[in-house]
């Protein structure tokens, strides 16, 4: 049985009636072949992620949350909603804030909740560097002297800029390669997110990711966080005999629904959810604050946790 080890233990009862498992029933508990299905169990909350909704500036085909202009299946964060977790979140010792989206900076009030946020704990911000940055800066250069630092991950597909504009549309790699350059100049550290693909020559990759930053005058260092395709169908189930063959407690740990949540505000609620990738089961809705999600096992049913499984895939640089 497995995993990671939970900060307390878990009786037989809340394994089976907690949290998402009373509503779901057995598929939760097992497989379609009547095995039983793996889990994480939770260990300390470290970092607590955002989402600010998945209205976007871009309508990217392969966008792993289906974002677009205007969209509202995850609805935009409000200062004072975000407020209430940020405060609960620093009660429990959290580490890390970290925002997603959609497009954060279309958010009318990121700007507001960095501010606050940044009194308590490090912020990042995943952006695609495009206009709703850019129209922001001068609303985002004073974060740098917060208490806490402000990091920014920006994403480039891929370092050739016809492959990440055939995505995201003519003129958008050099307009977020440009503000890697900005928000590094303004003194924020920056990483950057890219894609990842199965038959890919990683050291090339990186080599090639390495000078054109370098060529910008980034650090050579530069973090890069590559992502497998998440939209990948047929992914095979995961066990209990599957985890305790191919991941041990300290493996397990570093699965980000071992350590962290992610808040989504839908239908005009605000929910926590196991992890960032999940949000659009209902299976992961945990509930509705963050004490509330400390003892809950997490079984590993959605396609996309295949990806940590296989890959060790995160989107935390914790």
């Amino acid at each position: 049985m497995a995993h990671s080890r939970p900060s307390v233990p878990l009786s037989s009862a809340q394994e089976d009636t907690s949290g998402p498992q009373h509503r779901i029933g057995a598929d939760w508990l097992r497989t379609s072949g009547g095995e039983k299905r793996g889990y994480i169990d939770p260990l300390r909350l470290r970092e607590l992620w955002f989402h600010t909704g998945t209205a976007c500036n871009l309508r990217c085909p392969d966008c792993f949350e289906h974002s677009a202009p205007g969209d509202q299946r995850l609805e935009p964060l409000l200062f004072d909603e975000a407020k209430c977790f940020i405060d609960e979140a620093v009660a429990l010792g959290i580490e890390q804030f970290s925002f997603t989206g959609g497009e954060p900076f279309v958010a009318r009030d990121l700007v507001r909740i960095l501010d606050y946020a940044l009194e308590f704990r490090p912020c990042l911000v995943l952006t695609n560097g495009t206009s709703p940055l850019r129209t922001r800066l001068d609303q985002v250069r004073p974060l740098r002297d917060k208490p806490n630092a402000l990091s920014f991950r920006v994403s480039l597909d891929y370092s050739d800029p016809d492959r990440h504009d055939a995505g995201r549309g003519d003129g958008m790699f050099d307009l977020a390669l440009d503000s890697l350059v900005k928000l590094r100049q303004a003194g924020f550290r920056v990483s950057v997110a890219r894609r990842h693909e199965d038959d890919e020559d990683p050291n090339a990759i990186t080599d090639a990711y390495r000078a054109l930053l370098s060529a910008k005058g980034l650090p050579v260092d530069t973090p890069i966080v590559a992502f497998p395709d998440l939209e990948r169908t047929g992914s095979p189930e995961i066990t209990e005999n599957c985890m305790t063959t191919y991941h041990s407690p300290e493996s397990c740990g570093r699965f980000m629904c071992a350590f962290s949540r992610m808040v989504v505000k839908q239908g005009g609620c605000m929910r926590v959810y196991a992890c960032t990738l999940v949000d659009d089961n209902p299976h992961y809705d945990l509930g509705s604050s963050l004490a509330a999600t400390a003892r809950t096992r997490v079984r590993l049913e959605h396609p996309r946790c295949f990806a940590c499984f296989a890959t060790g895939a995160s989107c935390s640089e914790l």
